[in-house]
């Protein structure tokens, strides 16, 4: 299981994805996302494109290792860490 730090980011960073054009509030951030809790208001029932376990075994495990694609998700989720100044205790570490 990809493990994912909570930090909500990539709920906050959606402009440029066609999947979730619908649930762009206008400025890159979903309308499901809660940002007083910092969670996602449907996340047992959010769309397969955020689920990285879902999307490896409907999509990328024919392009990727599972490891490798975990390891490209913890590459985009640690920039927008470091991009927004997050604290670095939400960094994901694979393959290190």
């Amino acid at each position: 299981m990809f493990p994912c730090t909570s930090c909500g980011l990539c709920c906050q960073n959606i402009t440029n994805i066609e999947e979730l054009k619908t649930y762009d509030l206008g400025n890159g951030t979903c309308k499901y996302f809660d940002c007083i809790s910092n969670e996602c208001t449907i996340y047992s029932d959010r769309p397969d494109i955020c689920r990285v376990d879902k999307m490896f075994d409907l999509v990328y495990n024919k392009k990727f290792t599972q490891e490798e694609f975990y390891i490209g998700n913890a590459k985009i989720c640690n920039h927008l860490q470091e991009k927004y100044r997050m604290d670095k205790n939400f960094r994901i570490k694979i393959g290190e």
